[in-house]
């Protein structure tokens, strides 16, 4: 019998691996800009000019990030896996939520 799949919350932050700050500079808004549309049923009208808030840009001792909810993997799990993968592909930090 395999085990349940754990989604956990995450944070992106805007540093290589190797300590280099990623770039361009406003790379949380836009990440966060393409996911805006990922939200919750019943929204509201004018929800589509605001972040979702599922992926939310943030800063993290200094550096630039985007928090991300879990939830957003039980509305798309796609979505969810292409945050994960955009974090991997720019080797970027991410500190799993406890």
């Amino acid at each position: 019998m395999s085990s349940p799949i754990t989604v956990c919350s995450f944070t992106i932050v805007g540093v290589t691996r190797q300590g280099r700050p990623f770039r361009p500079s406003d790379w949380a808004e836009r990440l966060c800009g393409v996911m805006s549309s990922f939200r919750p049923p019943g929204a509201g009208p004018q929800a589509h000019i605001t972040y979702s808030p599922y992926v939310t840009p943030g800063v993290h001792d200094g550096a630039k990030c985007v928090r991300v909810d879990s939830r957003i993997e039980q509305i798309e799990p796609m979505a969810y896996k292409f945050l994960r993968s955009f974090a991997a592909d720019n080797d970027l930090q991410v500190l799993e939520a406890s």
